[in-house]
């Protein structure tokens, strides 16, 4: 799902592009920021210590992203932690997004890394923990368990490496959302699906009608992942890909895995998907225009899709013609319906060669600073989800308190919050994963030569 304002590697373009920058970005101007690769620069590199303060003492750094929607709730929570705190100061430098990428991976490699360090968690902290370039947190949590609890729980877990926490999940949330066109269900007097059962029921249903049953920018790769994730998750549940980040032999021969995949080319194979999908393109955002048209009754796509569906669609959202949950279970499967994926959150990590004083600024910073009630407010302002517990008493008097609490609700009940799988993988093995995935979405690929090919990248 990607992006960036919140990317991480620009692996798959516009995925990364959407994510990143549409994170957090009011709701209907999410798509001004889409189909680009980061915010643009403001001054390229710009230094924050002087804004930050001046006391004596110890100092700690810490780099983060330029640009709307970030830069500011991220600047402001500097300064506040500065002006609490005149003797255990943060000096900061704000960085454009593909820079910042450069940049600190230059700067952890040479043992130069600023105090704190801003990330995804997933695969890019897994390379940091596995190079010992950052502190094992797990202890610290331990002792702070109140910092823990008041967060999401499902934001820890692309946080967690070999069952340690190397990061402070921190900023706002982003699931995989099942959106539908309400009128289309109206006209053809249907009822949103409960089940995956239902779902099979309904492409029947839309297609006799001559309604595509599901939108995809199927050409972008990044959007047919989404629906192999739930597959997964919900016929064999969270363990599945689990094992797959974890680097187990053969992972990917799970028969749940095979099972999911074969779902997915029987969906195919059934005209689940728009005529044409795997020549349309996320960026194009041709997909949210086939949904908001009702030339398509539901797509499956990231929560930053309904700023875009608002911005484009006319009266479409404000009328109530868009509805949204969470995928259904899949009957006699193994997983959690209350889990989802997508983007569980944003990473502070904790440099390994910090000074002792600098890791307690930071620790100190990541007790009291993060995510405090102003930095809620300023999330919830640019219409964010913070990854806070009871962060939804800020949504009242929001136009899109519907949605926002929609948002909260999953995230927050999530027992499991999975990361995109391009993002939980190395950049080589999420490569790999896409290519496939677009093999088998054009089905010249079996589900056991999917899963043979993914095998061979599993740790690489």
């Amino acid at each position: 799902m990607r992006r960036t304002e919140n990317s991480v590697e620009s692996r798959s373009t516009s995925r990364r592009a959407f994510l990143s920058l549409s994170m957090g970005l009011p709701l209907g101007a999410a798509l001004a920021a889409c189909g680009t690769s980061g915010p643009a620069p403001s001054g390229g590199a710009a230094s924050g210590a002087a804004a930050g303060g001046n006391g004596g003492g110890a100092k700690a750094s810490y780099w983060f992203l330029s640009g709307p929607p970030g830069e500011a709730p991220r600047t402001a929570a500097v300064k506040r932690f500065n002006q609490a705190n005149p003797n255990g100061q943060i000096d900061f430098n704000v960085i454009q997004n593909d820079a910042y990428k450069t940049k600190i991976k230059t700067a952890i490699g040479a043992g130069q890394a600023p105090t704190i360090i801003w990330g995804w968690g997933g695969g890019g902290l897994r390379s940091y923990v596995q190079a010992g370039q950052v502190e094992d947190l797990t202890s610290w949590f331990g002792e702070n368990a109140a910092v823990k609890d008041r967060l999401f729980p499902g934001a820890f877990g692309a946080a967690t490496i070999d069952g340690k926490i190397y990061a402070m999940p921190c900023e706002t949330v982003q699931p995989i959302v099942l959106f539908y066109n309400k009128k289309v269900f109206e006209k053809v007097g249907v009822q949103p699906p409960q089940s995956y059962g239902d779902i099979l029921d309904l492409v029947k249903k839309f297609n006799a009608q001559g309604i595509a049953p599901f939108s995809l920018g199927g050409q972008s790769r990044w959007t047919n992942m989404m629906w192999l994730e739930f597959l997964f998750d919900r016929t064999g549940g969270s363990e599945v890909f689990q094992a797959v980040f974890d680097g187990e032999k053969d992972a990917w021969n799970n028969p749940a895995s095979i099972e999911a995949l074969t779902k997915m080319q029987e969906l195919i194979k059934a005209n689940g998907f728009i005529k044409g999908f795997s020549s349309i393109t996320a960026d194009s955002n041709a997909d949210q225009a086939l949904l908001y048209t009702g030339k398509a009754a539901m797509m499956l796509h990231g929560s930053w899709s309904y700023g875009i569906q608002q911005a484009q669609g006319g009266d479409f959202v404000s009328s109530g013609g868009l509805g949204f949950m969470n995928f259904p279970p899949i009957d006699g499967g193994k997983g959690d319906p209350s889990d989802t994926v997508g983007n569980p959150g944003q990473y502070l990590s904790i440099s390994s060669k910090a000074t002792p004083e600098q890791k307690e600024i930071a620790k100190k910073f990541f007790a009291s600073g993060v995510l405090d009630e102003a930095e809620q407010k300023e999330w919830v302002g640019t219409g964010g989800v913070p990854i806070v517990n009871g962060s939804d008493k800020l949504f009242t008097g929001s136009k899109d308190a519907e949605f926002l609490n929609f948002i909260y609700g999953v995230s927050s009940k999530a027992k499991v919050f999975a990361q995109s799988w391009d993002q939980a993988l190395s950049p080589t093995a999420a490569e790999v994963l896409l290519d496939n995935i677009a093999k088998l979405f054009q089905l010249s690929i079996s589900p056991q030569q999917f899963a043979t090919n993914m095998n061979a990248v599993i740790g690489k």
